[in-house]
């Protein structure tokens, strides 16, 4: 059982125990997530299985979707409906005013994370010290936000779909949106819609799962790890040289069957003489060589 499956994580789970459930379902150790979902959101959780395990470093890069309602006028110590609320105040705003706001949280922007949140400082996470009162100093960290748009507003209620890169914190950018407006702001729900290529409407929840394993169809829900990368393009060592593959070893771009035309720190899919899925080879053009980015054998 190697590969991943596309969880819908529900309210009141953390991603640590969709992954502890997952162990006793599936019957194997070997399960690891993509990137963590508080408990009071919902939505997409990737999680790898088996050798796909080696997936969630590099899942954790692509960007996300998400749904979130922001509730303007209340401020809170955990920057969504959950905290302690810390100002509350009338809303005031308009549509319009709002709409105006928001291109400056577009694009490349700089971000303070929360202090409720799990990075470290001190190898001690954020909401530990949040825990006993201490509010630490945080540097603002680079994000990207590609997208954000409102759904509809209700106001003190703002719908919005958010595309982001990887780091984003949504309950920041309502907190942030508030201040911004005057009145304060917090995230009310949040709804993973996207994790890259991984969506909302394929996604299975742990009851689902537990379903298809004792049907016989959970084959059909385990995604291959090279199906992942089904985007980049595929190469092959030539026979005599599999053991060189199958031993991580760097390949000479003689050793490579097809040469397909990959710039310089591209990627490719690299299998066997016999299609089989080895792993991920980068182009070295100084070395004129194909090397090991991450192999799954």
């Amino acid at each position: 059982m190697d590969g991943l499956i596309n969880i819908y994580k529900e309210k009141g789970f953390t991603s640590h125990d969709v992954v502890a459930k997952m162990r006793g379902i599936l019957r194997t150790k070997k399960i690891g997530h993509t990137g963590t979902l508080d408990p009071d959101a919902v939505g997409v959780l990737p999680v790898c299985v088996g050798s796909g395990t080696k997936l969630c470093s590099l899942l954790e890069n692509h960007d996300k979707t998400y749904q979130t309602v922001m509730l303007l006028g209340l401020e809170t110590d955990t920057q969504d409906i959950t905290g302690t609320v810390l100002h509350e105040k009338e809303v005031t705003v308009t549509e319009e005013e709002i709409e105006q706001i928001l291109p400056s949280f577009r694009g490349k922007i700089m971000q303070i994370p929360p202090m409720y949140s799990a990075l470290k400082v001190n190898g001690k996470k954020l909401y530990e010290y949040a825990r006993e009162g201490k509010v630490i100093e945080r540097a603002p960290r680079p994000i990207e936000v590609f997208e954000l748009k409102v759904d509809r507003m209700e106001l003190p209620r703002v719908t919005m779909t958010i595309t982001c890169s990887k780091g984003t914190y949504i309950r920041a950018i309502c907190h942030d949106i508030g201040q911004a407006l005057g009145c304060g702001g917090c995230m009310e729900s949040l709804v993973r819609t996207r994790v890259g290529r991984f969506r909302l409407e394929d996604a299975v929840t742990l009851k689902e799962l537990e379903h298809l394993r004792d049907t016989g169809e959970l084959d059909a829900h385990i995604i291959r790890v090279e199906d992942v990368f089904a985007e980049l393009p595929g190469c092959s060592s030539l026979p005599a040289f599999d053991h060189l593959l199958h031993n991580g070893n760097r390949l000479k771009k003689s050793m490579v069957a097809e040469h397909i035309p990959l710039e310089k720190g591209s990627c490719c899919r690299m299998y066997d003489s016999e299609n089989k899925f080895i792993g991920l080879y980068e182009k070295d053009s100084e070395k004129r060589d194909f090397k090991p980015v991450k192999m799954f054998l």
